[in-house]
């Protein structure tokens, strides 16, 4: 299902009084709930893909919301040409994401990541910023050593204590 019949289902519900609409596919699940209130034009809706969880829980959209950003069921890591085989069961260390939000690896699209592959870090070092609720929130390194993955794309949706970087700590 793409964004366009995502909104055309809300507006549906929306105007047609319907009190709860399900649709289930392979790879996500939505469900849209009306407030019943159609002058207000509000809709509850609780879309979950199913290799991540909640993509918006019961988040009020407006009817004329702007466009929903449903994350890629399957995103695949950044790969660099400079990048060592990684066992990550071994000693490398995980930098984690300390909330939900959005992964960016530069402080805007025009400048340079704040890391990268094989570069040496310090704790206290900027490694990323994630975005929560408007607010850019600069991601500080616990450890230090050396960058050995990146395992997040860049403006892409982050969990609570999702693994971010791979250290090598020696």
């Amino acid at each position: 299902m793409n964004l366009t019949e995502i909104q055309d289902l809300i507006k549906f519900v929306s105007k047609a009084g319907v009190s709860e609409v399900e649709i289930e596919q392979k790879d996500f699940k939505i469900t849209i709930k009306s407030d019943g209130l159609k002058k207000r034009g509000k809709a509850l809706i609780d879309a979950q893909m199913v290799p991540q969880m909640a993509v918006m829980q019961h988040a009020q959209i407006p009817q004329q919301a702007p466009p929903l950003q449903v994350a890629n069921p399957s995103p695949s890591p950044v790969a660099s040409s400079a990048e060592a085989p990684v066992d990550e069961s071994s000693k490398y260390i995980e930098v984690k994401s300390p909330m939900i939000g959005t992964f960016y690896r530069s402080a805007s699209p025009d400048k340079p990541s704040f890391v990268e592959v094989g570069d040496q870090i310090k704790e206290g070092t900027p490694v990323c910023i994630i975005e929560a609720m408007k607010l850019f929130n600069e991601i500080e390194s616990e450890v230090s050593g050396k960058i050995v993955k990146v395992l997040v794309d860049d403006n892409s949706p982050v969990e609570f204590d999702q693994p971010l970087f791979l250290v090598d700590p020696s």
